[in-house]
Order: C-alpha cells, then sequence, then structure tokens
C-alpha cells in the first residue's frame, strides 16, 4: 500500500494532540477529590464498566478523525500483471451518416441500428484499438484510435446525420480512415466501412482509397445496410412530416471491389439481426495474437477507511445517546 499525498498524514499529528489535551484535562481538571480516613474498600475494587465506557465516544471520534486523514491521503495498492498474450488489432469504424441512413427498413431505422450493433462490437473486443470516422457529404474523425471503451461507446452514441454536408462521400471516408491507421505499428489492421449509399461526392475516389488502403496493408471489411427495392423514409411535406417508400440504391461492385482489393470482404445486410450477424463473423475472423506487457494495476483502498470512519462516528453518536439515558 502506499499513498498518492502521503504528506497529509502529517496531519495526523492532530489527533494525537487532540487525545493529549483530553487525557490531560481527565486528569488535571476533571478528577474528583474526596477526602477518606483510609482507602482499604477501594483497593480490591477495579474501575467500573460505565467509567471505561464513558471515554469511548471521544476515542471513537479521534478514530473517525485519523482515518478520515487517512482517507484525505488517498490510500492505494499496485499489483503487477504478468506478461500474457491477448487478441488486439487496430479498428477504425467508418459510419455512412448521409440522411438516407435514416430509412427505416432497419429498427428504429438504419443509424440507429448501425450505432448499436458497433456498441456491442466494440464492448466485446477489450484489447484493440478502435477509432471511429464519419462521412456524408464530407468526412471526419469522431474518434482517433483509442483503448478506451468509455470514450468510444460515448462517441459513437453522439453520432448523427446533420453534422456535416449531406451526400455520400464514401472515398473521403475511406481515405480519412487510413489517414488514421497509416502510422500504426499494429500486426492487423482493419476498416469496418459501412454505407447505405452510391459514391455521389467528394475529391477522393473510392477505388484510389482502396488502393492506399492496400498500400499500408489495411483490411477493409464492407457492408451495404438497406433492403432490396424499397424501404420507408421519413419526409417532411407541406402538411407535415410523413413516410414514404423510396428506392433503395447501394453500390454493391464498388464495395465488393473495395473489399477485394484490401483483402477484405463485403456483406450485404439488410435487417438488425443480419447486421449483427456480419459484426459477429468479422469478430470471429480478425483474431490476432499479440503479448502485452505486465503493467501495474492501481487500486483506491479509502473506501475501505472511511467506511470504518462513518462506522466510528455511527457509534460514538449511540454511545452518547446511551449514556444520556444511564441514570
Amino acid at each position: 500500500m502506499f499513498f498518492e499525498y502521503p504528506y497529509l498524514l502529517w496531519l495526523l499529528v492532530l489527533p494525537v494532540l487532540l487525545l493529549a489535551l483530553y487525557l490531560y484535562r481527565e486528569l488535571k481538571e476533571r478528577r474528583p477529590h474526596l477526602r477518606v480516613s483510609t482507602v482499604t474498600p477501594w483497593e480490591k475494587g477495579g474501575k467500573s464498566i460505565l467509567g471505561i465506557i464513558r471515554h469511548l465516544p471521544e476515542a471513537l471520534r479521534l478514530a473517525a478523525l485519523a482515518l478520515i486523514i487517512v482517507c484525505i491521503a488517498r490510500p492505494r495498492s499496485k499489483s503487477e500483471m504478468e506478461r500474457v498474450d491477448t487478441e488486439g488489432i487496430d479498428i477504425v469504424l467508418t459510419v455512412d451518416v448521409s440522411t438516407s441512413m435514416l430509412a427505416q427498413d432497419f429498427k428504429p431505422d438504419r443509424l440507429s441500428a448501425a450505432k448499436d450493433i458497433s456498441i456491442e462490437f466494440i464492448a466485446q473486443r477489450p484489447s484493440d484499438r478502435m477509432g471511429i470516422v464519419v462521412f456524408a457529404g464530407e468526412s471526419y474523425t469522431q474518434c482517433p484510435l483509442t483503448t478506451d471503451r468509455a470514450t468510444l461507446i460515448n462517441l459513437m452514441k453522439e453520432v448523427q446525420t446533420d453534422l456535416i454536408e449531406d451526400g455520400t462521400a464514401i472515398g473521403n471516408g475511406l481515405a480519412t480512415a487510413v489517414a488514421r491507421m497509416k502510422d500504426s505499428d499494429a500486426k492487423s489492421r482493419v476498416i469496418i466501412l459501412l454505407t447505405d449509399g452510391v459514391n455521389n461526392r467528394g475529391e477522393v475516389d473510392p477505388a484510389m482509397a482502396a488502393e492506399i488502403a492496400k498500400t499500408y496493408g489495411i483490411r477493409v471489411y464492407t457492408i451495404g445496410v438497406g433492403k432490396e427495392g424499397e424501404a420507408p423514409y421519413p419526409v417532411m411535406t407541406p402538411w407535415g412530416p410523413d413516410v414514404q417508400n423510396m428506392k433503395v440504391e447501394i453500390d454493391e461492385p464498388l464495395l465488393k471491389q473495395i473489399a477485394a482489393e484490401t483483402g477484405g470482404k463485403y456483406f450485404r445486410a439488410n435487417d438488425n439481426t443480419k447486421l449483427a450477424e456480419i459484426y459477429s463473423e468479422i469478430d470471429r475472423m480478425e483474431k490476432t495474437r499479440t503479448t502485452v506487457d505486465s503493467f501495474p494495476i492501481y487500486k483506491d483502498l479509502f473506501p475501505r477507511f472511511a467506511i470504518w470512519a462513518l462506522v466510528c462516528l455511527l457509534l460514538e453518536v449511540l454511545i452518547r445517546f446511551l449514556l444520556r439515558r444511564l441514570p
């Protein structure tokens, strides 16, 4: 055990001084005096239990103060983890956030389904570095590569449409994801690109972006989301919001080309279940053994001291209450 702020332990002098003051008062100021001819009747008698108990509240209060000071100094423990083999790769989730992702052939819509299933995927791979890139008419990095699962999940929840110019710039989205991974030294690097449309915007040609990914040894798994034919889509009419069937257009040849060029695979998802199955399949396919060096795990110990301080204070209150009730 060690303390994060050991210099605060000097405050333990306070309960010691308070104890000394209490003893001084008991011995010098509060000791009763009685003249007697002999002390024989008291020689065999010891201190009464009540006489001992009456000192307990003060002792408990000082003990609580000492424990609180220890808590403030933040006691912690450290344990060394051994070198272990674990599964770990770098993965960038690249998600289409164009308004067509609001189509309701998935429940409740394509984007919400993609976010929920992506969050499950993130949670199932604790050893991987992961990042998030979103694209519509342009692209940007929602989260760089990190192992912080809480941050990844929170940022994935914040993904939505209308934050950037509408459209479908698949090339830009893929190029941004590649840029986030090109300097990675991981043995395995993967991009999962999810879209429901046809490339119609952006400065980067998707085929060129795929070539760049291949150059850096990055595999791209492409996912086309949307049912065959038509899908219900929310639109605004002069009479208010309405849901109308719109034609589903996914450039499957392009997505297949990107996957084949980079050594990945193309998937088509037409409902929530299928999309979840696709992520599960990618999860099974992408398993790489890496060795993680030993690293310290720190654990805060102050809660146990805080609990004992609370127990001392409660006992003090209880004993004082009982002593007042005694005749």
